[in-house]
């Protein structure tokens, strides 16, 4: 059993990481009142970032051009979401045709891109990658160290950091109380002073970063390479899991971390007595399934910010 559980950890931590980063963004964007449906393209566009980058300057940074790559790729993941900030709080369109038309246009931008950069509708693997490691003595512990700190990856951990501190400004900080005023009751936030307008803005541009640093961390780990099938529904999974998490960092956190190890399951089969036997396309379907599963156990006892979704208008209800 310590056997099995030592090969499904740290594949479940590998493949929740992007997950975490994406979702915890989607909680910024939603308890500010934006619903955020361009998760996934927020996702596709920092993967073709984190991998472009990666490509080109691999030879001048060297090992550091991971950890740069996915630095780019949070700045640009913000940029890019200003477009969802702009027509979701100044034209107050609807929210959810502005984050479907934000998946379509990361997709067919990073794909054409692709193509005229590359000649054809991939990039090549890059050489820089992130790569697993042990970390020192934790990794050394008996029975806990091979399941936890063995062959893991340092961005699962900095995702699990990158939650608690999303659950410290959302809960502990003026300006989480701000931001989560403005998705309950926006215009008593207005009344008492709080530019609703701006705490949009910010709350979506910080979901911009994040779905930028998940999908750019999801390339760099998993895929290698970027292609139309890249990033294939991970931005859905991680809405999934901001609802599933009830809008809360930690409770998105323990979300992707169970669709995280949904994910794993297909590489972990051979190892899992009871699932080497299972065909594999079931194991391919089973996050998906999961998913579906999952929100249609817990939707209805998960109740979102009172405004989520609704534009606001100065000087009204």
């Amino acid at each position: 059993m310590i056997d099995v559980l030592q090969s499904i950890i740290p594949t479940a931590l590998f493949f929740s990481a992007p997950l975490i980063f994406t979702a915890l963004g989607g909680v910024f964007s939603e308890r500010s009142g934006v619903v955020n449906i361009g998760l996934e393209g927020l996702m596709v566009m920092g993967a073709f970032v984190g991998i472009v980058f990666n490509l080109t300057f691999a030879d001048a940074l060297g090992g550091w051009t991971p950890w740069i790559s996915i630095i780019v790729a949070t700045f640009v993941g913000a940029i890019f979401s200003i477009i969802h900030a702009v027509a979701s709080v100044s034209f107050r369109a609807d929210q959810v045709v502005s984050g479907v038309a934000i998946n379509f246009l990361a997709l067919g931008l990073g794909v054409y891109l692709t193509k005229q950069w590359y000649g054809k509708g991939q990039t090549e693997m890059v050489s820089q990658p992130f790569f697993s490691n042990d970390i020192p003595f934790l990794s050394d512990i008996p029975i806990i160290g091979p399941m936890f700190f063995k062959g893991v990856y340092t961005t699962s951990y900095i995702a699990i950091l990158f939650a608690v501190i999303a659950w410290y400004i959302l809960y502990k900080t003026p300006f989480g109380l701000r931001l989560r005023s403005v998705g309950e009751h926006p215009m008593a936030a207005d009344t008492n002073g709080i530019n609703v307008y701006k705490m949009r803005y910010i709350a979506v541009i910080i979901s911009g970063a994040l779905g930028g640093l998940g999908g750019s961390v999801f390339a760099l780990t998993i895929a290698s390479n970027f292609s139309h099938s890249t990033i294939v529904g991970q931005g859905f999974i991680s809405l999934a899991a901001v609802i599933f998490g009830k809008w809360h960092p930690l409770g998105a956190l323990g979300a992707a971390l169970f669709f995280g190890l949904a994910q794993s399951l297909s590489v972990v089969s051979s190892s899992v007595p009871f699932l080497a036997s299972v065909p594999d396309i079931f194991l391919l379907i089973a996050p998906y399934v999961l998913t579906i599963l999952a929100l249609a156990g817990f939707i209805g006892r998960a109740d979102a910010p009172k405004a989520n979704g609704v534009p606001y208008i100065k000087g009204t209800r």
